[in-house]
């Protein structure tokens, strides 16, 4: 269960082929070429209208953590949330947006306006237009991406019938974890051993002690490369300690960045917050979470795999 083997559960909502990342048979990137990420929620949530992710004016704690804010408002709407069986798509669909807004305005506080998302949380974050739009080519990229853990955790979820709520909050704390979502606080670490040491001394550094590189390589996109990354590193000039690190891990291993880096980078050319990351892949990813979990209690089973057991023998 690493990459290629169990469980396969079969799903119209997106696939890796040939390096390229696809929403319901459409190229990821050329869809956050121009599109929004309500209507990358309509095409994965099947909506004939884009939704509108209002935050409802919520309020929260500036003594908490953005983090803190997002996994407490969650765990609310978990905790009385309305399980999903017998519910009309259409209703669901609804929760849904509700959920989205509630999580960027836990991580940004964006307005509760029916702009598009990106445009309230570039108001949030004091960005230009053209910092909006980044934003909004980062969210469409981050949408989904097939069968990840934290995918399975939010589908695995909604199998039991618990509630939209619920399956988001087992897709962020899934997500939190430096294999996933988390790792780009691995790739924040490394780039500030980049500014003190440089990109040769750090490259050689790694080589030596046997230790893969944070942020290059992705076990999905062998050949060319994340998709994702070059898409978003292409939409602005990063900073100049991130060429010089893409160029020299490159040449050294033949690796390429993968989103992580991309994202970092960003953030530092937008000079945004160091949670921002984090933040931007859990909200554009809740996307993905909700449209798994909707696909989920369409199909009405309940995921319960069984284990091969290698404890000791039985007594008899």
């Amino acid at each position: 269960m690493s990459w290629d083997g169990e469980p396969l559960i079969p799903t119209a909502l997106s696939t890796i082929a040939q390096g390229r990342l696809y929403y319901r048979g459409k190229d990821a990137v050329e869809l956050a070429a121009s599109s929004t990420l309500e209507e990358v929620a309509a095409l994965l949530w099947n909506t004939a209208v884009p939704p509108s992710f209002r935050s409802g004016g919520q309020r929260h704690s500036s003594r908490d953590s953005a983090r803190t804010r997002a996994f407490t408002v969650l765990a609310r709407a978990a905790a009385a949330g309305t399980p999903t069986f017998g519910r009309a798509p259409g209703v669901l669909q609804g929760e849904a947006a509700g959920l989205v807004g509630c999580l960027a305005s836990a991580f940004c506080t964006v307005p509760d306006r029916s702009a598009p998302l990106h445009v309230r949380m570039a108001e949030a974050w004091k960005l230009k237009d053209s910092g909006a739009d980044l934003l909004r080519h980062a969210l469409v990229l981050l949408a989904d991406q097939e069968l990840t853990a934290s995918a399975f955790a939010a589908r695995v979820t909604a199998s039991t019938g618990a509630s939209l709520g619920a399956c988001l909050v087992s897709g962020l704390a899934a997500l939190s974890g430096p294999l996933h979502g988390n790792a780009t606080v691995r790739v924040q670490s490394l780039f500030e051993e980049v500014a003190r040491s440089g990109a040769d001394e750090t490259v050689a550094r790694y080589l030596a002690s046997g230790l893969p590189i944070p942020g290059f390589g992705h076990p999905l996109y062998p050949t060319e490369g994340d998709p994702r990354a070059a898409s978003l590193l292409g939409s602005f000039d990063p900073p100049l300690p991130f060429r010089q690190m893409i160029s020299k891990v490159s040449a050294a291993t033949g690796l390429r960045p993968t989103i992580d880096v991309a994202l970092v980078a960003l953030v530092t050319r937008l000079a945004l917050p160091d949670y921002t990351p984090f933040a931007m892949f859990a909200i554009g990813r809740s996307i993905g979470w909700l449209a798994h979990s909707l696909e989920q209690v369409a199909s009405g089973m309940l995921i319960r795999p069984r284990a091969r057991y290698t404890g000791p023998p039985r007594a008899t």
